[in-house]
């Protein structure tokens, strides 16, 4: 027989919130890392209004382990404490009493109210057909997840970021606190852990998603928390700083879910300013284009190299950047007096092409009017207009330099080597030609810092870096995983991310990434959903902001069968680089159980090491526990890690072999003016580096209208741009744009700013 115990306990009196505090405060002196104190208050005051409803005879409350506190247990009326005995009867379940404490257990049924709080699933529908078989009026009351679970989070006090940094091992000279729950973090940590042993490495990654995205940071989260609080493992999350642009545009959930994850909540806005620093060293630089051009336009050599190399109390002399300039020219003159005339031209004179300027200006907003744009219209600019536009601040190439470097002194020549156009003679120009290097440095010397941060659970994470997937490398920072993997020691472990599908951020993190830092994954996470497995089986078009159709909120195993063919993709595209893979299924409320096993079943049939199923979401690292086994167990075998190509192959080849291994296409197709450009980049020796495709991350084509697993697809390369500084080569695929725009409603129309409490409303 099976037994069902409704919560039972008694009336709660007018001294109730003030020993639920009492109690919970005992509770944070053992587990400072998980204080809900909010969030138990309000269920036990939905209780008490319950006990006072004359129409209720019986409450039945469904709460995560973690809510059950004495108070809530002892909340409940003792008349209408619930108890239900389910009896299987031939092989039916079938309900022998509904009743309360004070009854006999022949109680009537018939006529009685239930209150089913906070069932969903399988239990709240049996419930509610065995009770009304029965004769009972069955009410169903759905906490509001949204609102329940940012007051979980408001709640929460987090531990002063200097005790998580002396918990994890940091100096207090390493650190630099912004404000109480933030902190940069010095890189001379690196220095005094050189000789420490790396932790475990592991990639989450995930198959195409839906535009409502399918929780990899969230599963990276619930990843680390159950590693630490749950195995005791040293464990550390690594991920990107989320963009303004989407957070006021249109955004899936994974700036709200992390922000539920974070102290402080609001860590998709201003954070530490890194996102800033980069559009202000970006525009600097676009800045110091347009006025060298003009300078030069307008100028004769000597009145330029007098400007250039002005006289100071009467001396003159060349700063360390234009000496590094006249070394790169051949001229072994240090004297500003000794040029002649030949040199001071060659020395003043960049002789910029506005037509080939290849470097644009940043914001960090989805502004589609600032695609094309035109510059130097005013009187002052003499008639040097020219066409231009602006991409969103992410896709910078700094962005990329911030999240590839490994220092100071590799940032700074990183930043020289940018190419920002070419000379009327076909020469490229880099920012070292500009003489803003070290400017640019200066602007980038906090931001190469990585932030620390913690879970709800006390787990440390650094955010650090924010390049998209389909337009940049989609990756945190190197010097984010280097120090998390020092500090976890030998035994522990370091979870980072990689944007959008395996088929995008996981195929980059591989073949950019890991040539980059010389680190290799030990495992890769490959996240999926019912949800977008449907979609991927031929369900109906799933849009942001729009109620999802029937077809994802019931059952329909044809739907996800179908769909799985997306998931075999990216088990095999993970398989090409030697690496282990374990597919973590985030569940929602609405998956059922026989939907949740088919895709568990067919993605181990397909090669993957482990299938298991997620609910970090509701139940935090203990819904992840299953996961952290399987990443534990796999983690510890050995794997045979490889590139997908070499970068001796030509550009084109490599493009090639992306296509087709990874996006399954027939081929590639060059427009006219991205052959140009390969010309172009094997004339200056650029040929050896990795590549960076731009692509829409909602298809494993360049049509996003194309899911499942699309054939028979010529490629179109419409254009390529280079990143010398970053180290690679970055083809535009279709009509990919570097650019966002905002749509009919966007985000911003439901954010604002209670000024008496100052607290944030409507940016989850």
């Amino acid at each position: 027989m099976v037994k069902i115990y409704a919560l039972c306990v008694h009336l709660i009196y007018s001294g109730i919130v003030q020993r639920s505090r009492e109690e919970l405060k005992a509770i944070r002196e053992t587990n400072p890392g998980l204080k809900p104190t909010l969030a138990i208050i309000q269920v036990i005051e939905e209780i008490l209004r319950l006990n006072e409803d004359s129409r209720v005879h019986g409450i039945f409350l469904h709460l995560p382990q973690s809510f059950l506190s004495k108070s809530v247990r002892n909340a409940i009326k003792p008349q209408k404490d619930v108890m239900v005995k389910v009896t299987l009867v031939r092989g039916n379940l079938n309900i022998q009493n509904f009743l309360s404490c004070n009854s006999s257990l022949d109680a009537p049924l018939v006529g009685k109210m239930a209150v089913l709080l906070g069932l969903e699933g399988p239990l709240k529908v049996t419930l509610q057909f065995l009770l009304q078989n029965n004769g009972m009026m069955v009410q169903t009351r759905q906490w509001s997840s949204k609102h329940f679970d940012i007051e979980i989070s408001r709640a929460q006090t987090p531990k002063p970021i200097s005790q998580l940094a002396q918990e994890i091992g940091l100096l207090p000279e390493e650190l630099e606190a912004y404000g109480n729950t933030k902190a940069k973090v010095h890189l001379s940590l690196l220095n005094r852990l050189q000789h420490q042993p790396n932790g475990k490495y592991v990639l989450v990654a995930g198959i195409t998603p839906t535009p409502l995205g399918e929780g990899k940071s969230t599963v990276t989260i619930g990843l680390v928390q159950a590693l630490s609080a749950h195995l005791k493992l040293n464990s550390f999350a690594c991920l990107r700083q989320p963009s303004q642009g989407p957070t006021f545009g249109v955004k899936g959930k994974t700036a709200y879910s992390l922000s539920l994850n974070f102290f402080p909540i609001q860590f998709n806005l201003h954070l530490t300013g890194d996102i800033h620093a980069i559009t202000a060293a970006n525009n600097l630089v676009a800045a110091a284009i347009d006025a060298r051009i003009l300078h030069e336009a307008t100028q004769s050599d000597r009145a330029l190299y007098s400007r250039l190399v002005p006289s100071v109390n009467g001396v003159r002399c060349f700063s360390p950047i234009q000496m590094a300039r006249l070394q790169r020219l051949g001229i072994n003159k240090s004297d500003p007096s000794d040029l002649t005339p030949e040199e001071i031209r060659a020395f003043v004179r960049l002789d910029l092409d506005p037509e080939k300027v290849t470097w644009q200006r940043v914001v960090d907003t989805n502004d589609r009017f600032l695609r094309k744009i035109t510059v130097g219209q005013a009187n002052t600019e003499k008639g040097h207009a020219r066409q231009t536009q602006f991409d969103i601040a992410v896709a910078s190439e700094i962005m990329a330099i911030l999240a590839l470097t490994d220092g100071l002194g590799d940032m700074r020549a990183r930043l020289g080597r940018m190419v920002v156009g070419s000379s009327r003679n076909g020469q490229p120009i880099t920012a070292d030609d500009l003489g803003v290097t070290g400017a640019l440095a200066v602007l980038m010397k906090d931001a190469i810092k990585p932030t620390l941060m913690q879970t709800l659970e006390g787990t440390p994470v650094f955010v650090h870096a924010g390049p998209f997937a389909n337009i940049a490398h989609g990756n945190s920072s190197v010097l984010a995983d280097k120090l998390a993997l020092k500090l976890v020691g030998e035994e522990g472990y370091v979870v980072t991310e990689a944007g959008f599908g395996a088929d995008i951020g996981m195929e980059k993190f591989f073949n950019i990434k890991c040539r980059t830092s010389g680190l290799t994954p030990d495992v890769v996470v490959l996240v999926a959903t019912v949800r977008a497995l449907k979609m991927h089986g031929g369900g109906p078009n799933v849009t942001a902001g729009v109620p999802l159709p029937k077809e994802y909120i019931n059952e329909n195993l044809q739907l996800v069968a179908d769909g799985c063919s997306n998931l075999k993709k990216q088990i095999q595209i993970t398989h090409l680089f030697g690496v282990p893979v374990i597919v973590a299924l985030n569940v929602f409320k609405t998956d059922t159980q026989a939907e949740i096993d088919m895709v568990c079943r067919i993605a181990e049939a397909s090669g993957a090491s482990a299938a298991v199923q997620c609910h970090h979401w509701s139940r935090g690292g203990w819904g992840s526990v299953e996961l952290a086994h399987a990443v534990k167990k796999v983690a510890s075998q050995k794997n045979h890690f490889q590139f997908l190509y070499n970068l001796q192959d030509s550009i084109v080849e490599k493009i090639r072999t992306i296509a087709q291994k990874v996006y399954g296409a027939d081929d590639i197709e060059l427009s006219p003016e991205a052959q140009a450009k390969i010309d172009y980049y094997n004339q200056q020796g650029f040929s050896a580096l990795p590549i960076c495709m731009a692509k829409t991350h909602l298809s494993l084509s360049h049509m996003p209208e194309k899911k499942g697993v699309p054939t028979g697809f010529i490629l179109p390369i419409r254009d390529i741009r280079a990143s010398i500084g970053a180290g690679f080569i970055y083809p535009l695929v279709g009509t990919m744009s570097t650019m966002p725009g905002l749509p009919t409603r966007p985000c911003f129309y439901d954010i604002d700013l209670d000024p008496v409490t100052e607290e944030i409303k409507g940016l989850f």
